[in-house]
């Protein structure tokens, strides 16, 4: 009630990434999209994701390691929030299949990460 009558009254819906669901012991838990989705139905407003994919973030990110996008790899395990960060970054990208995303959910999308573990695990130095 209190963030519908809020972003009502003028203030901005901020989100941290449009994950809708994440992954929990027992299988799946809403995540951030789905809990602010009913603030947007109830104002009519859409949120702003700052976070992932946004690349607002990985500039902020990299600025703050002092690092460039040629030495820098994102690593995650969800084509929807990390790899297209990644992409739209222009920063390489690691795709884990220890988490959301599997080697049959990747088909769909247009884009490929660059490189596809099974786990952190799988990294070496």
């Amino acid at each position: 009630e209190l963030a519908v009558r809020l972003v009502r009254q003028g203030a901005k819906l901020i989100g941290t990434n449009p994950d809708v669901t994440g992954p929990a012991e027992h299988g799946i838990v809403p995540a951030t999209k789905a809990l602010i989705a009913p603030i947007e139905l109830a104002t009519g407003k859409k949120a702003y994701y700052i976070g992932k994919p946004n690349p607002l973030m990985m500039r902020h990110g990299l600025k703050l390691l002092g690092t460039s996008i040629e030495e820098t790899a994102i690593i995650g395990d969800r084509m929807d929030t990390d790899i297209v960060a990644g992409i739209e970054s222009g920063i390489d990208t690691v795709l884990v299949l220890s988490g959301v995303s599997s080697r049959e959910t990747i088909k769909q999308f247009a884009y490929q990460p660059h490189y596809i573990l099974n786990g952190v695990g799988d990294m070496v130095p």
